[in-house]
């Protein structure tokens, strides 16, 4: 096959649905010591909004929202219970430095979170955890370009590294393989082969962290339903909107449907359904998280579309309260 000519830059961010919205912010900022850097609503226009439950979306992240750290919530009570499976993202990892595993295991543990034994995947320790609506996390012990958010209780040298990588459990590997490829993915060169049993790696190697995409080729596995304590979809990154474009007509030609660019105010998007069902998303770096608050003061406030802002006392009725 010819080369990829505009290759994704790793992953962007992960969307996940969750139940209670303070439940989602005393896990992931307080126990896993991410930084709450966007609280605002989903971006539907405002006769969906009304008509249905308005839900919070939270973005999670390092201290800046850098792309390949942000890991988004869609937290409301309506929603219902999902259940992991085949045709779905079925696990998010996060890198932490090599030689934490224990800490987090104690951390964890005195925060009543439940994990499991320690594995290795690809010569790499793999600590495996839910969240609180049992969504699957991993921390993984590996090398990234990140610095962990100070502003948690997490000691720096323990502390997250943006993402490492993301499992993707599609009913047909080959069909997974060939979307990774149309987007840049490369099997990663290990030895003696890119595969650890029923994973295969797939790497991005320009990319300093969230580098990594991981399928795991089990068809036994039941199918995946939406509902919360499951991944809505992946974004991978393209660097501005000239890059999403090339990206999208190499989508085109190998005959998948990208929607149109979407704006979500913090970057644009692209959306696209893999025959499998896996939601995937082509999102740009620029504009980022600081356009609508300084940096020492992200997460702190509300913020809306521009569509939404002649209506936030509505908006702010329907959503439930929260405490920062």
């Amino acid at each position: 096959m010819p080369p990829v000519v505009s290759p994704v830059t790793g992953i962007h961010h992960v969307t996940a649905y969750a139940s209670n919205p303070q439940l989602t912010i005393d896990f992931y900022r307080d126990v896993l010591g991410l930084r709450l850097v966007k609280q605002t609503v989903l971006f539907n226009n405002p006769s969906e909004v009304f008509r249905g439950p308005t839900m919070y979306h939270f973005y999670f992240a390092d201290g800046q929202g850098t792309p390949g750290t942000v890991m988004t919530l869609k937290p409301h009570q309506s929603i219902q219970r999902g259940q992991v499976g085949r045709g779905q993202a079925t696990a998010t990892s996060f890198t932490v430095p090599t030689g934490s595993m224990l800490y987090w295991q104690d951390r964890l543990e005195a925060h009543g979170i439940r994990t499991y034994p320690l594995t290795e995947r690809f010569g790499e320790s793999v600590l495996r955890l839910q969240d609180p609506d049992g969504q699957p996390l991993e921390l993984i012990a590996s090398t990234s370009d990140i610095a962990p958010w100070t502003g948690s209780d997490v000691p720096d040298e323990y502390g997250i590294r943006g993402f490492h990588s993301v499992t993707l459990h599609p009913n047909n590997a080959r069909e997974a393989r060939a979307v990774l490829r149309t987007l840049g993915y490369e099997e990663e060169d290990t030895e003696p082969t890119p595969q650890d049993g029923d994973w295969t790696r797939f790497t991005v190697p320009t990319a300093g962290h969230a580098r990594h995409v991981d399928v795991y080729n089990e068809p036994n596995m039941h199918e995946g339903r939406w509902g919360y304590g499951t991944v809505h979809h992946v974004a991978f990154r393209a660097q501005d909107d000239a890059h999403q474009e090339k990206i999208r007509e190499a989508l085109l030609a190998d005959g998948y449907g990208p929607t149109t660019m979407k704006d979500r105010n913090y970057f644009h998007s692209i959306y696209f359904r893999t025959p499998s069902g896996i939601n995937i998303e082509i999102a740009t770096d620029p504009p980022g998280f600081l356009h609508d608050e300084p940096e020492e003061a992200l997460g702190e406030q509300l913020q809306l579309p521009p569509f939404l802002r002649p209506r936030r006392a509505e908006v702010e009725a329907q959503l439930a309260d929260i405490t920062l």
